[in-house]
């Protein structure tokens, strides 16, 4: 249980996809001008992040490395990552039209976000087994959404706030999202002493 809730912890805050890893940026300085986007694609990455591992793991460990077709993992796993998005485009377009709209061009993006592909890649490099990977999921998704929820607040105040001219836009986005991910490091002792 402590192993979990290391692995758990630490993908949540110190190893963040998007503070840390700086995987998954374009999503977050993209969704994260409203909290009601940013956590509306932070469920969706999640449950794509859960989604993902569930598929990969099995058919790596089950299929791909007993064949000795290990090398083909990247292209497989991008494949079922499309499907699991199309699979959740269909659903949001359904059951919930506003959030959809919302997503705009970002939600079919989840399909060549680099955090998922990563997520998926870092577990298997990471010899996880299956219930680690999939906590190690859950604690990724959970941290992307923690990142997206804290610099929409971010964004929020800077969007109000007295900007120098030549810092409106993208570069006063980029220092926020700079100075966010350092103060994310602090958290690098953190697990080690919550846990020891």
């Amino acid at each position: 249980m402590k192993e979990m809730a290391i692995i758990l912890f630490s993908a949540i805050l110190v190893d963040n996809f998007v503070l840390s890893r700086f995987l998954g940026i374009c999503p977050f300085l993209g969704v994260s001008k409203s909290r009601k986007t940013a956590m509306g694609m932070s469920l969706a990455v999640l449950f794509v992040m859960l989604a993902a591992t569930a598929f990969t793991w099995p058919v790596f460990h089950l299929v791909l490395r007993p064949l000795g077709l290990g090398y083909l993992q990247t292209l497989v796993f991008i494949l079922v990552i499309a499907a699991l998005v199309q699979c959740i485009e269909a659903i949001l377009k359904k059951s919930v039209p506003t959030l959809y709209r919302a997503l705009g061009i970002y939600l079919p993006l989840i399909t060549t976000n680099c955090a998922v592909l990563g997520l998926t890649i870092l577990n298997i490099d990471a010899d996880y087994g299956f219930l680690q990977s999939i906590v190690n999921s859950l604690g990724a998704g959970l941290g992307f959404m923690l990142a997206l929820f804290i610099f929409s607040g971010v964004r929020d105040k800077v969007d109000h706030a007295d900007v120098p001219e030549t810092f409106k836009g993208l570069p006063i986005t980029l220092v926020s999202a700079a100075l966010v991910s350092i103060a994310f490091f602090g958290f690098k002792g953190l697990i080690e002493k919550l846990f020891a």
